[in-house]
Parts: structure tokens; C-alpha cells; sequence
């Protein structure tokens, strides 16, 4: 059940962030400015900037995947500065993921959780997965996807949606 609320949908989400990303690219080509100004914009004075929103995207992701699983997950060092490294990173992140099956979550559930800032309390992998990683995922990609909107980048639901599996 955690492989199929998390990596199916990880993945496509992060997908759809690299198309926004895409879009912003050419947003700031057609008002003739520097993508960087859109790297660097944030929501508020005391919310991180559009590169670490994607960043924890990111992380958040592959450490979701790799405390569920037990496998080890990429290291990215933080340091993109610029719209080609953070796509990488996205692409590094979705790459890691699809490598996943069902089968390497079958202990996930029950699997113990911590983390240094937990101050040696823990999670089932069933209350990380709903309470802490998917909660955070969402928060960072939205905030990313906001920052975005906010600075006038045409993008709306169906580009943080993505395709939808519609039937006929």
C-alpha cells in the first residue's frame, strides 16, 4: 500500500514540477529577465526561496522512498544554483524512485522511523508515510508551484495536476 501512495504518485508530481519549471523558463525569456530572479523568490521574508522548496521537494521524495524501503538514497549536496541543475536533480530524484517496486515496501508499515531532529521518537512507516512525508511533500511542492503563480508564471491547476488516468 505505501509503494502505491507514494512512488506512483512522487514521481508524477515531481514530473509535473519539472513542465512548471519548463513554463517559468520561458516566462522569464518572454518578459526578458533572468531565470535566477524566479530561483530566488520566495512567498515571505521567513519561507525558504523557490531553489530550496524544490530541493526539500526533492529530498523529501527520495527519503520517503529510502526510510520506508531501507535503500540507501541519491545524495544531492544542495548546491544548485541555476534551472539546468535543479533539473537534473528532479530528474536524478524521479530516476532513484523508478527503480522501486511494490515489493521493496512489503515491511515498510511496521518499519521504525526516526530522525536526528526526533530526539530518538519514532513513526511506523505507516504514520511517516501519512503524517510526516506525504503531508511534507505536498507543502513543499505547492509552496514551489505558489511561488511561481505569485510572480506571475501562467500555470495553473491542471499543470500541478498533471494528466489525470480520466476513463471513457
Amino acid at each position: 500500500m505505501l509503494y502505491e501512495i507514494t512512488i506512483p504518485q512522487h514521481i508524477k508530481m515531481l514530473k509535473n514540477l519539472s513542465a512548471i519549471l519548463d513554463k517559468s523558463a520561458q516566462y522569464a525569456e518572454a518578459k526578458k529577465f533572468e531565470m535566477e530572479v524566479l530561483l530566488q523568490a520566495r512567498l515571505a521574508p521567513d519561507q525558504f526561496n523557490l531553489v530550496k522548496q524544490i530541493q526539500i521537494t526533492c529530498d523529501t521524495a527520495k527519503l520517503c522512498a529510502a526510510r520506508l524501503t531501507g535503500i540507501d538514497a541519491p545524495v544531492h549536496p544542495d548546491t544548485e544554483k541555476s534551472l539546468p541543475e535543479l533539473r537534473a536533480r528532479i530528474a536524478s530524484v524521479v530516476s532513484f524512485l523508478e527503480t522501486l517496486t511494490a515489493k521493496d515496501f512489503l515491511e515498510s508499515e511496521g518499519r521504525r522511523i526516526s530522525q536526528p531532529r526526533w530526539e530518538g521518537k519514532y513513526l511506523t512507516g505507516e504514520e511517516f508515510a501519512f503524517q510526516h512525508a506525504i503531508p511534507n511533500f505536498y507543502f513543499h511542492m505547492a509552496t514551489a508551484y505558489s511561488i511561481l503563480r505569485h510572480n506571475g508564471v501562467d500555470v495553473g491547476k491542471k499543470d500541478y495536476l498533471g494528466k489525470m488516468p480520466f476513463k471513457s
